[in-house]
């Protein structure tokens, strides 16, 4: 199967994947056609609070971040962010880049964790819009309109601050 991966939330921030531990050798531009970018995917941790999610829309498409991963094991690692196969489910699509078609892993939210009348962080949504080299235009600014939550933050038992 391909190593390659497209990012479509968090980790269209390439900063974030690295934190992650998830390494990779190249990054580029990709759209998933016949999709559209919504934020359904309920939390599992905050209440109200909304994660990225692809749901079929003949004319639209989403735009993302194709990562070629340095290494399969990259993908295990990655299931467990995603809380795969529980939150999300891990398929391979067809994704169109400058260059040509590519196979590439995305995650899409199991039905039972998706729920209408949700909104986004403000610090997840600042994780999408760190991809904005990798964005068109007028899907930036798609972003830009997204309605979100005020991120939350805790104090933890050391005294720091910390999002939630």
């Amino acid at each position: 199967m391909s190593l390659c991966y497209f990012a479509y939330g968090s980790n269209m921030n390439p900063a974030r994947m690295k934190a992650r531990g998830l390494l990779f050798s190249n990054a580029e531009s990709a759209r998933l056609l016949g999709y559209r970018l919504v934020f359904n995917k309920r939390s599992h941790c905050t209440p109200g609070v909304a994660y990225a999610n692809v749901v079929h829309s003949s004319l639209s498409a989403v735009e993302g971040v194709l990562y070629t991963l340095e290494d399969h094991r990259a993908l295990n690692v990655m299931d467990g962010f995603e809380g795969t196969p529980v939150r999300y489910s891990r398929e391979c699509m067809l994704l169109h880049t400058a260059s040509a078609p590519k196979s590439a892993w995305i995650y899409v939210a199991n039905p039972a964790f998706v729920e209408d009348d949700l909104l986004p962080e403000s610090n997840y949504l600042a994780h999408l819009m760190a991809g904005a080299q990798y964005l068109s235009p007028e899907y930036l600014a798609m972003l830009h309109a997204q309605p979100c939550r005020p991120s939350v933050v805790t104090l933890g038992d050391s005294g720091l601050l910390y999002n939630a």
